[in-house]
């Protein structure tokens, strides 16, 4: 079913002459309290804010996820309001220039359509969480996996996984500072992997509850060590407390790959700065 397009309520009024622009962002969260603005800590929405500033219009930004402190991204997408005579091309180039060095980048720009909302206009959202492992700690890839030092059960940790597919309850999964109005959610994907000394899981749902994606891999991390036996996760969800599920992942293994809309605004057209479809 569609989804219509919804005005943000916590997005002031469109700024006069100014065009809204859908961008295509992926960052590496290291070094940077999350995605929301925080007075004077370092956030990637106050560098991008900045950087549209010197465009000539300090208008706030609104993104389809607020990520944590750590955690990267490979297709957030955000609506920002830039003047509308810039064309894409421009927009997405001068936008990179102004957030050096920071690791924000700005893969692709395009005309949002009318009442577009990146947040509530999303029917998905996919989330990927690395974990490392083996004794020795990372080196290449420091920063983006959460580093294990001894060898987890894959096997269990899928099928474990499996009893938290569907509608839920998500309490027990749930950060004690989520301001979610219900802990209901819909589970569409939760699937565990192994890629030689790295378990990779795929987290996929309209929306989830914050810290629920790490809470989720934190305990399936303790049936992958043997500390819990597999039914016990499931036991864990019926609970509804967050005090019977496992402790929450780090941050640094998890990444925000892409966001899914009815209508996707990166797809080929006039207003795309590159003229080609981008699958968000």
């Amino acid at each position: 079913m569609a989804i219509p397009y919804l005005w943000a309520p916590d997005l002031p009024d469109k700024p006069p002459d100014t065009q809204g622009w859908a961008l295509l962002l992926e960052y590496d969260g290291t070094g940077f309290a999350g995605w929301q603005r925080q007075g004077q800590l370092p956030t990637i929405q106050s560098v991008l804010e900045a950087a549209g500033a010197k465009l000539g219009c300090p208008a706030p930004c609104i993104a389809a996820g607020r990520t944590d402190a750590g955690v990267h991204a490979a297709g957030q997408v955000v609506l920002m309001h830039l003047p509308g005579r810039l064309p894409a091309i421009r927009v997405r180039d001068a936008l990179n220039y102004h957030m050096k060095p920071h690791s924000i980048v700005v893969r692709e720009v395009t005309a949002a359509p009318a009442g577009w909302n990146p947040r509530f206009s999303a029917i998905g959202r996919h989330y990927r969480y690395r974990i490392l492992d083996r004794r020795a700690r990372p080196a290449l890839d420091r920063n983006r996996v959460w580093h294990v030092h001894h060898r987890l059960d894959v096997g269990a940790m899928q099928e474990a996984a499996q009893s938290l597919l569907g509608r839920h309850d998500f309490t027990s999964f749930r950060a004690a500072g989520c301001q979610a109005k219900s802990p209901v959610r819909t589970l569409d994907r939760l699937d565990v992997t192994r890629s030689g000394d790295e378990i990779i899981i795929i987290a996929e749902a309209r929306s989830f509850l914050h810290h629920q994606v790490r809470n989720m891999v934190g305990t399936l991390a303790l049936v992958g060590a043997g500390k819990w036996p597999v039914a016990a996760v499931g036991e864990a969800l019926a609970a509804q407390d967050r005090r019977r599920a496992g402790p929450t992942a780090a941050a640094e293994g998890l990444c925000l790959m892409s966001v899914v809309y009815d209508v996707d605004p990166f797809a080929k057209g006039p207003g795309s700065c590159l003229g080609q479809r981008v699958n968000v």
